[in-house]
């Protein structure tokens, strides 16, 4: 019998290898899981069902590999690949692991670090398209300060911008396609990240060069550690046309980066952010950038793998239920039926007529708003009772 909670490729579903891959090490604690090859992630991916798989460039190739090395690597993860009948919808850059990114990549205050770190980028772009990506996500994890007396957060921010527009053009001269999906984050592992925010992305965009390649990757765990909304953010994207990639997975606000279990923490935020998504016709990847609990062996990386898609596919089924439900489109069109005409467009007179206009306050506060009674109904469905 076919589990209608089970992944399909239409859904889209990927995996980085650094999520399965991760082997649970964490500041208190080494590593509990042996370390798996790329190919073999593959094979974990493929059993599991996912769609995609996505890499920074050292997750697949090491860092000082020779050219050789290199060739021989991707050789055999494309044919994992193609065994498997997994795609690779989005590759990415590491500019923090290594020690020479320590004051940061992009806004390093060592040209030669700023070279390096473009150098480095280029190489992975040339690596993704290789494998077939159109997605490049920049996520600067070191791009920030402990001090800020170490640069003027200006001139970092015009050095990020020098970056991406070569970036931009390198990807044009090389005719691969790619769109950018730069991805915020506040704190961790700086004290402080420049860009903190999804929405500060956004407005960085449009003072690039070519802003029609450049959107963001918002991630759940990024803006909720500041406890902000998450599915906020995500529709300020998709409204600006800039939702190029998404990164699921789940956190409790205040603390670390935790990189839980899509909808393991929030249950009902992952609903509405899946409602969101479903409604409004998202057709890119859905990646879980998450990992494991400490505790599990690889039978529970792939308990994780398997939970991740299948919340994401039972809250898809709660959101089809709540558009459906008699009830609650009564209360929406209540609400609907309130909104009436907009003012529309500023004319003289249309400001002239509203100014003359009078409006009973009294009468428009005194109507209860069955918030309460929707907010009920939708937690009757999230429970199952309904």
């Amino acid at each position: 019998m076919t589990d209608k909670y089970g992944p399909r490729p239409e859904h889209k579903f990927s995996f980085g290898l650094w999520t399965v891959g991760n082997r649970g090490r964490d500041p208190f604690g080494f590593e509990v899981r042996p370390a798996l090859s790329p190919v073999e992630l593959v094979r974990l991916l493929g059993e599991v069902g996912a769609w995609g798989v996505n890499f920074h460039d050292n997750d697949l190739v090491p860092i000082d590999a020779t050219t050789p090395e290199r060739d021989r690597i991707v050789r055999e993860f494309r044919r994992a690949c193609e065994d498997q009948g997994i795609v690779v919808p989005m590759a990415t850059v590491n500019l923090f692991a290594d020690p020479v990114f320590r004051d940061g990549a992009f806004t390093a205050n060592d040209a030669r670090v700023r070279a390096y770190a473009l150098q480095k980028t280029m190489r992975a772009m040339d690596l993704g398209a290789e494998l077939g990506a159109k997605i490049f996500v920049l996520w600067g994890g070191r791009e920030g300060t402990e001090t800020d007396g170490c640069r003027r957060p200006d001139e970092a921010i015009k050095r990020l911008r020098d970056a991406v527009n070569f970036l931009c053009e390198y990807s044009l001269d090389q005719g691969y396609d790619y769109r950018f999906a730069l991805e915020a984050k506040p704190n961790e592992p700086r004290a402080d990240i420049y860009f903190p925010t999804t929405g500060a992305y956004l407005a960085f965009i449009e003072t690039l060069d070519h802003p029609e390649m450049v959107g963001v990757n918002p991630e759940v765990a990024h803006e909720t550690m500041a406890g902000l909304n998450f599915m906020h953010a995500v529709a300020q994207a998709w409204e600006a046309g800039k939702l190029f990639h998404i990164d699921l997975n789940d956190q409790l606000p205040g603390r670390y980066d935790q990189d839980f279990r899509f909808g393991s923490a929030n249950p009902k935020a992952a609903f509405w952010l899946v409602k969101f998504l479903e409604d409004v016709g998202y057709e890119g990847p859905r990646h879980f950038d998450a990992h494991a609990y400490r505790t599990e062996d690889y039978e529970g990386v792939k308990d994780f793998a398997r939970g991740c898609m299948r919340t994401y596919l039972i809250l898809k089924e709660k959101a089809e239920r709540w558009n459906a439900d008699p009830e609650i489109q009564a209360l929406l069109a209540e609400i609907r039926e309130a909104d009436g005409e907009s003012v529309g467009d500023f004319t003289k007179e249309k400001a002239a007529a509203l100014l003359a206009r009078e409006f009973d306050r009294a009468e428009l506060a005194s109507k209860g708003l069955k918030y309460e009674r929707l907010d009920q109904l939708t937690m009757e469905i999230l429970l199952g009772v309904r």
